[in-house]
Protein backbone atom coordinates (compact mmCIF):
# COMPACT_ATOMS: atom_id res chain seq x y z
CA UNK A 1 0.00 0.00 0.00
CA UNK A 2 1.91 2.68 -1.56
CA UNK A 3 -0.13 5.67 0.02
CA UNK A 4 1.08 4.48 3.58
CA UNK A 5 5.03 5.37 3.18
CA UNK A 6 4.36 8.78 3.98
CA UNK A 7 3.09 7.76 7.31
CA UNK A 8 6.25 5.41 8.17
CA UNK A 9 8.04 8.21 10.06
CA UNK A 10 10.21 7.13 13.32
CA UNK A 11 8.20 9.44 15.47
CA UNK A 12 4.60 7.47 14.08
CA UNK A 13 5.40 5.04 17.23
CA UNK A 14 2.13 3.23 16.04
CA UNK A 15 2.88 2.83 12.51
CA UNK A 16 4.05 -0.91 12.51
CA UNK A 17 0.29 -1.85 13.89
CA UNK A 18 -1.48 0.23 11.47
CA UNK A 19 0.45 -1.31 8.41
CA UNK A 20 -0.79 -4.77 9.90
CA UNK A 21 -4.19 -3.77 10.55
CA UNK A 22 -4.40 -2.25 7.24
CA UNK A 23 -2.89 -4.94 5.49
CA UNK A 24 -5.33 -7.14 7.01
CA UNK A 25 -8.35 -5.00 6.11
CA UNK A 26 -7.76 -5.05 2.31
CA UNK A 27 -7.58 -8.82 2.39
CA UNK A 28 -10.69 -8.99 3.79
CA UNK A 29 -12.10 -6.60 1.36
CA UNK A 30 -13.08 -4.34 4.44
CA UNK A 31 -15.34 -0.75 3.54
CA UNK A 32 -16.91 0.58 6.66
CA UNK A 33 -14.35 2.09 9.36
CA UNK A 34 -15.12 3.42 12.61
CA UNK A 35 -12.73 5.15 14.33
CA UNK A 36 -13.81 6.66 18.31
CA UNK A 37 -11.17 9.43 18.86
CA UNK A 38 -10.48 11.73 16.31
CA UNK A 39 -7.10 12.88 15.40
CA UNK A 40 -6.08 16.22 16.47
CA UNK A 41 -3.69 15.73 13.89
CA UNK A 42 -1.49 18.87 12.55
CA UNK A 43 -0.51 21.38 14.83
CA UNK A 44 -0.17 24.99 13.96
CA UNK A 45 3.03 26.90 13.82
CA UNK A 46 2.93 30.90 12.39
CA UNK A 47 3.13 29.96 8.41
CA UNK A 48 3.46 26.42 8.38
CA UNK A 49 1.61 23.32 9.62
CA UNK A 50 3.49 20.30 11.06
CA UNK A 51 2.33 16.67 11.29
CA UNK A 52 1.97 15.58 14.90
CA UNK A 53 3.21 12.64 15.27
CA UNK A 54 2.94 11.52 18.60
CA UNK A 55 -0.97 11.69 17.98
CA UNK A 56 -0.86 8.85 15.97
CA UNK A 57 -2.14 10.33 12.85
CA UNK A 58 -4.90 7.49 12.70
CA UNK A 59 -7.75 9.78 10.87
CA UNK A 60 -5.47 11.22 8.16
CA UNK A 61 -4.30 7.32 7.11
CA UNK A 62 -7.98 6.09 7.99
CA UNK A 63 -9.17 8.70 5.25
CA UNK A 64 -6.78 7.79 2.45
CA UNK A 65 -7.29 4.35 3.12
CA UNK A 66 -10.62 4.67 2.58
CA UNK A 67 -10.06 6.49 -0.51
CA UNK A 68 -7.91 3.70 -1.50
CA UNK A 69 -10.66 1.04 -1.17
CA UNK A 70 -13.75 3.19 -1.78
CA UNK A 71 -14.56 2.74 1.39
CA UNK A 72 -15.96 5.42 4.38
CA UNK A 73 -14.52 6.18 7.63
CA UNK A 74 -16.91 7.41 10.42
CA UNK A 75 -14.80 9.46 12.76
CA UNK A 76 -16.23 11.03 15.53
CA UNK A 77 -14.91 12.86 18.78
CA UNK A 78 -16.62 15.27 21.49
CA UNK A 79 -14.42 17.83 21.09
CA UNK A 80 -15.74 20.20 17.79
CA UNK A 81 -12.04 22.09 17.78
CA UNK A 82 -10.87 18.06 17.08
CA UNK A 83 -13.12 17.70 14.25
CA UNK A 84 -12.52 21.13 12.83
CA UNK A 85 -8.64 20.55 12.83
CA UNK A 86 -9.14 16.70 11.43
CA UNK A 87 -11.68 18.05 8.46
CA UNK A 88 -8.93 20.67 7.35
CA UNK A 89 -6.29 18.15 7.01
CA UNK A 90 -8.23 15.22 5.42
CA UNK A 91 -9.91 17.45 3.01
CA UNK A 92 -8.57 15.51 -0.30
CA UNK A 93 -10.63 12.77 1.22
CA UNK A 94 -13.71 14.41 2.45
CA UNK A 95 -15.90 12.42 0.05
CA UNK A 96 -14.85 9.26 2.24
CA UNK A 97 -15.43 10.61 5.72
CA UNK A 98 -18.26 11.71 7.50
CA UNK A 99 -17.31 13.33 11.14
CA UNK A 100 -19.67 13.35 14.34
CA UNK A 101 -19.23 15.65 17.11
CA UNK A 102 -20.59 13.64 19.31
CA UNK A 103 -19.34 11.10 22.61
CA UNK A 104 -18.05 8.01 21.30
CA UNK A 105 -20.89 6.03 23.57
CA UNK A 106 -23.50 8.10 22.12
CA UNK A 107 -22.24 7.61 18.29
CA UNK A 108 -21.83 3.56 19.14
CA UNK A 109 -25.34 3.16 20.34
CA UNK A 110 -26.84 4.49 17.12
CA UNK A 111 -24.17 3.63 14.64
CA UNK A 112 -26.53 1.42 12.17
CA UNK A 113 -23.96 -0.49 10.19
CA UNK A 114 -21.63 -3.62 10.72
CA UNK A 115 -18.39 -2.18 11.20
CA UNK A 116 -15.36 -3.76 9.24
CA UNK A 117 -12.60 -2.65 11.07
CA UNK A 118 -13.02 -0.67 14.45
CA UNK A 119 -10.67 1.67 16.30
CA UNK A 120 -11.00 2.41 19.66
CA UNK A 121 -9.25 5.74 21.17
CA UNK A 122 -11.37 7.95 22.54
CA UNK A 123 -10.37 9.30 25.72
CA UNK A 124 -6.68 10.15 26.90
CA UNK A 125 -4.70 7.26 28.31
CA UNK A 126 -4.03 9.79 31.67
CA UNK A 127 -6.67 8.25 33.33
CA UNK A 128 -6.27 4.13 33.17
CA UNK A 129 -9.30 3.73 35.23
CA UNK A 130 -11.18 6.29 33.57
CA UNK A 131 -9.85 5.58 29.80
CA UNK A 132 -10.40 1.96 30.64
CA UNK A 133 -13.74 1.86 31.91
CA UNK A 134 -15.35 4.21 28.72
CA UNK A 135 -13.41 1.59 26.29
CA UNK A 136 -15.33 -1.19 28.06
CA UNK A 137 -18.40 0.62 27.37
CA UNK A 138 -17.28 1.34 23.92
CA UNK A 139 -16.44 -2.31 23.65
CA UNK A 140 -20.25 -3.25 25.04
CA UNK A 141 -21.60 -0.91 22.70
CA UNK A 142 -19.65 -1.99 19.76
CA UNK A 143 -19.87 -6.17 19.77
CA UNK A 144 -23.23 -6.20 17.95
CA UNK A 145 -22.16 -4.44 15.27
CA UNK A 146 -19.18 -6.86 14.37
CA UNK A 147 -19.20 -9.40 12.43
CA UNK A 148 -16.56 -12.49 11.84
CA UNK A 149 -13.91 -10.50 9.54
CA UNK A 150 -13.73 -7.88 11.22
CA UNK A 151 -10.99 -5.90 12.68
CA UNK A 152 -10.60 -4.21 16.09
CA UNK A 153 -7.31 -2.02 16.85
CA UNK A 154 -7.42 -1.40 20.60
CA UNK A 155 -5.16 1.74 21.17
CA UNK A 156 -3.33 2.89 24.23
CA UNK A 157 -2.40 -0.87 25.66
CA UNK A 158 -1.99 -0.97 29.04
CA UNK A 159 -3.87 2.49 30.10
CA UNK A 160 -7.50 2.16 27.99
CA UNK A 161 -7.29 -1.68 27.19
CA UNK A 162 -7.22 -3.14 30.68
CA UNK A 163 -10.99 -3.79 30.67
CA UNK A 164 -12.41 -4.09 26.64
CA UNK A 165 -9.12 -6.53 25.74
CA UNK A 166 -10.77 -8.89 28.46
CA UNK A 167 -14.03 -8.41 27.09
CA UNK A 168 -13.29 -8.95 23.42
CA UNK A 169 -11.46 -12.05 24.26
CA UNK A 170 -15.06 -13.48 26.10
CA UNK A 171 -16.37 -13.27 22.97
CA UNK A 172 -14.60 -14.66 20.85
CA UNK A 173 -12.31 -12.68 19.29
CA UNK A 174 -8.24 -13.00 19.80
CA UNK A 175 -4.75 -10.96 19.72
CA UNK A 176 -3.76 -11.41 16.14
CA UNK A 177 -1.10 -8.79 16.46
CA UNK A 178 0.43 -6.55 19.36
CA UNK A 179 3.00 -3.82 19.80
CA UNK A 180 4.07 -1.72 23.03
CA UNK A 181 1.45 0.61 21.92
CA UNK A 182 -1.59 -1.40 20.43
CA UNK A 183 -3.69 -4.21 20.08
CA UNK A 184 -5.09 -6.04 17.05
CA UNK A 185 -8.02 -8.42 17.66
CA UNK A 186 -10.19 -10.90 15.45
CA UNK A 187 -12.04 -14.14 15.27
Amino acid sequence: MKFLEKYNNPKNIRFESFEETFRLSLKRKHKIIVETGTSRGKTKFFFFKKYNWKDGMSTPMFAEYAKVINGVLHTCDISAKNIENAKNFTKEFSNFITFYIQDSLIFLRHFNEKIDLLYLDSLDGHNPILASEHQLKEAKLSINKLHEKSLILLDDKGSKTNLSLQFYLTQGFKIIFETKYQILLSK
